[in-house]
């Protein structure tokens, strides 16, 4: 996927709503696709990277890889490097994450039942 241009129209208006409440900057960071479901499928306990496709079956490698590189960065969930043979790696959430999750959980449930779509 392609960078926006810094000078387009609509850099410049997602930039002055991100700088105007750090709100606008997490909801732009969740809407992208998949990226609550894998928070919520690592809550579930589904820590390794097979058993997140498993749980998330449409979701292809790149995009899982990407969406669990992301979280790490905002420090949503924490990579943990097992040794031995074969070398594993699990995810788990950070104590952000697991508040992130919790309040996305509430929303969730007001959207179920307060909203139509």
């Amino acid at each position: 996927m392609s960078e926006r241009k810094l000078s387009s129209t609509n850099f410049q208006n997602q930039t002055f709503l991100e700088e105007k409440c750090a709100l606008n900057e997490l909801l732009y960071l969740l809407s992208k696709r998949w990226m609550t479901e894998v928070l919520f499928s690592i809550e579930e306990g589904h820590n390794r990277f097979t058993s997140l496709k498993e749980d998330l079956e449409f979701i292809s490698d790149h995009i899982l890889a990407d969406r669990l590189k992301v979280l790490e960065q905002h420090e949503l969930i924490h990579k943990h490097h097992l040794s031995g043979p074969p070398p594993k790696t699990e995810y788990t959430l950070t104590e952000k994450g697991t508040e992130l999750s919790e309040l996305l959980d509430s929303i969730c449930k007001f959207a179920e039942h307060k909203m139509r779509f």
